[in-house]
Formats: C-alpha cells, structure tokens, sequence
C-alpha cells in the first residue's frame, strides 16, 4: 500500500526544473518513507531506473565506484549487474541510504556532470552527516527534507479526501466546519494523534481494519531503530542523548513546559540543556 505524499510535487520540480543539473539528495529520519517516495517516482516517471541500496550493496558495486574515470565501463556494470537497461535522460539512479557509503555522494559531481541520467540519494539525517569527514560534498546536489505524513496525509490514506479538501476549503474561506463534519473531522485528528505520521504505521492501521495494536507495534519497532542509531551515532554523548530520547514522553506530558519557558531552559534527570537546543533538535 503506497501513501500519497505532498512532497512527491518537489520532486516532479526538481525534474522539470534541473533537467539533470542538479542531483537530488532526500533527507529524513529513519522510516519516514524516503525510499518508497522514490521509488514511486522512479517507476512513474522514467522508463527505466536502478536502486542501489548501499545497505546491502555487493562489493563489486562498491568497487565499481574506481571506474568513475571511464564513465562507459562504470553504467555498464551498472546496467548488468540489476539487469536494467539504461537510456540516455530517460532513466534515474537512486543511491539508497547514502550514509553507508559516503564513496557514491561524492561521485554525484561526476555523474552530473557526465549528463546521461539522472540521480536521486536518500539518506537518515544522523548518519548522513556523521559520515562526510573524508569527502568532499559536491556542490551538484539540490536537498530537501522529508518529514512523517501531516495530517491531511493520513486523510488521504484513510480514504477521507472529500473531507481533507472540504476542511482545506472552509479554512482558505475563513468558515467554521459544520457541527457533524467537525465531529467527524475530530474523530480523525484523533486517530492520527494515536497512530502518528509515520507510514508503516498507518498502513498496520489500516491493513488490521483500524487496528491501533498493529499500528503500536510498528511504532515500537521504529522507536527501537531510534535507540539503536543513537547509540551508534555520536558516541561521547550517546548516554546524554539517550536520556534526553528516553524522556521526551514524560516531558510532554506534564504541566512543566510553561516553568521552562520562562526559565528558558528544560531539567531532565540526568540532563540540563537549554531550551533552544530541544527546539532545534
């Protein structure tokens, strides 16, 4: 089941705008659906593409990496290895999770300048900018950054789009909902507070007949995912950061956020941080 997101618009821009200038680098948090967002527009709009996911890319892909000299050898290796034939402005590259493989982004300054196809590269946020030390990021990339579904987004995927252009129509005209439509309109928002944004989420939902155990299991799983990249990333701080995770839930859900605003700054149990970094963050 595939989610309609707004932010495929950007890249249908970036396509007709660049016209191959320009690489595109789609940043998010982990499962936030970076990869199926391109994938869909791989299939929709090109007659051919190729996924190299560098998360279990072979070596021999890796290696193809020392061709980048002759450009004719490095795209036949390519093309033979997934099989797909490639035609000239009418096929993208995707480089999946980037991060593992910081050899490829630096590529992209050669391939876009070589001009046959076009390159999209998806990336988690932490780890695409831990992992750029000993490389040099090519100025030929165009970055947008892609968050979880918003509302509306989870209107559509819940099959509510009369709804979502009716709430759309009466907010541009300044109107007040009518009663029944706002209760209903309220039922929803209230869903998607419990299910959240993120798109294996509310596709469990769905899929289990509105079943928000599904949808809990997910989330859990992602959350999991979460305390793993932190403990990876950014070692010398990996306690601190962690607490600071592990607390947000309880944080938010006391009468507290008033006292920091004033205070300008946040107490955490074992953490003491200003508040503008919670923002940032």
């Amino acid at each position: 089941m595939e989610i309609k997101r707004k932010i495929y618009q950007r890249l249908l821009s970036w396509k007709t705008e660049t016209k191959g200038t320009r690489a595109l680098l789609i940043e998010g948090a982990r499962r936030v659906g970076k990869s199926a967002l391109a994938l869909k527009f791989a299939r929709e709009q090109y007659k051919s593409y190729i996924l190299v996911d560098f998360s279990q890319a072979p070596k021999n892909i890796r290696d193809n990496f020392e061709n980048l000299h002759e450009l004719d050898v490095f795209f036949q290796n390519l093309a033979l290895e997934y099989g797909v034939r490639l035609y000239q402005r009418e096929s993208l590259i995707i480089f999946d999770e980037i991060q593992k493989f910081p050899r490829a982004r630096e590529a992209i300054k050669y391939l876009v300048a070589d001009g046959r196809y076009d390159y999209i590269e998806t990336g988690s946020l932490i780890s695409i900018r831990e992992n750029v030390a000993d490389i040099t990021i090519p100025s030929e990339e165009r970055k947008i950054k892609m968050y979880p579904a918003d509302f509306e987004e989870f209107l559509w995927a819940m099959g509510e789009e009369l709804l979502a252009e009716h709430i759309r129509a009466c907010y541009k005209d300044g109107k007040a909902l009518e009663q029944k439509t706002h209760a209903k309109a309220m039922r929803c928002f209230r869903e998607y507070l419990l299910v959240g944004g993120m798109p294996q989420s509310i596709v469990a939902y769905i899929k289990g007949n509105r079943d928000f155990y599904a949808s809990d299991i997910e989330k859990r799983d992602i959350l999991d995912l979460y305390r793993d990249d932190i403990r990876k990333a950014a070692r010398r701080y990996s306690s601190k950061v962690s607490a600071l995770f592990e607390n947000l839930p309880g944080y938010l859900s006391t009468h507290e956020k008033k006292d920091c605003a004033q205070q300008n700054r946040c107490r955490w149990p074992l953490l003491e941080i200003p508040q503008t970094s919670v923002l940032a963050g």
